[in-house]
């Protein structure tokens, strides 16, 4: 089975590492299901500064991405693997969920997604014309696109077959189906602090066990 691959292109490259390297995405790139790659947008700056921004035209506050440092390091992944996606997490994109997760997983064999995080106050907008999936976290604001790679690319990697332990673990939680959210769940001990585990999850009886979870899974 081929692996996915992403490609980050940031700033703060010492910012991502730490998560990627621990967890179950160390696990997925142990076992060969996963690629993670980095690109220093400083290293395609303009000028002695290696500038990457400048002030927007019409005025107003803040600093935005030029093209030319975030075309030039696209390119130059492109090169290399000219069928390589670009992602962008924008505001302005399509609001991420489980299902748009899952696309990205059963197709992700062999793939190849190039992540830009922005910066600053925003970029310009011609950087719109290279991208192929505009995605938003959310309605509000945040730093940088170091954090939205991040949950794109643990949301991804995880249903990946092979990456999770057991066989179904992604496949009853939470949002697997729509906005279903998983049921209630428990372990040892039996009794803590007057709270006790429901008597119909110690029956044995799997036929009720389960008519109880769909009984108590609930919707987002």
């Amino acid at each position: 089975m081929g692996m996915i691959k992403f490609t980050i292109i940031t700033l703060f490259q010492e910012a991502l590492e730490p998560y990627l390297k621990t967890s179950m995405m160390w696990k997925a790139t142990e076992k060969g299901l996963a690629e993670f790659d980095f690109v220093n947008l400083r290293n395609f700056g303009l000028g002695p500064h290696k500038s990457v921004d400048d002030t927007p035209y019409g005025g107003g506050d803040g600093m935005l991405l030029r093209c030319e440092p975030v075309f030039n390091a696209i390119e130059s992944v492109k090169a290399k693997d000219p069928d390589a996606k670009v992602i962008l997490p924008t505001p302005v994109g399509e609001i991420w969920d489980q299902k748009m997760a899952q696309n990205f997983a059963e197709t992700a064999e062999n793939a190849h997604y190039i992540i830009l995080c922005p910066h600053y106050e925003g970029y310009d907008e011609r950087i719109l014309s290279i991208v192929d999936y505009k995605i938003s976290l959310g309605k509000y604001v945040l730093t940088g696109g170091e954090l939205p790679a991040l949950i794109i690319i643990d949301s991804v990697v995880r249903l990946i077959p092979g990456v999770l332990g057991g066989e179904t673990s992604a496949q009853i939680e939470s949002f697997s189906d729509g906005d279903n959210l998983e049921y209630p769940q428990y372990t040892k001990p039996y009794d803590f602090r007057g709270m006790t585990v429901p008597d119909i999850l110690l029956s044995g009886n799997h036929g009720e066990i389960a008519k109880w979870r769909a009984e108590h899974s609930g919707k987002a």
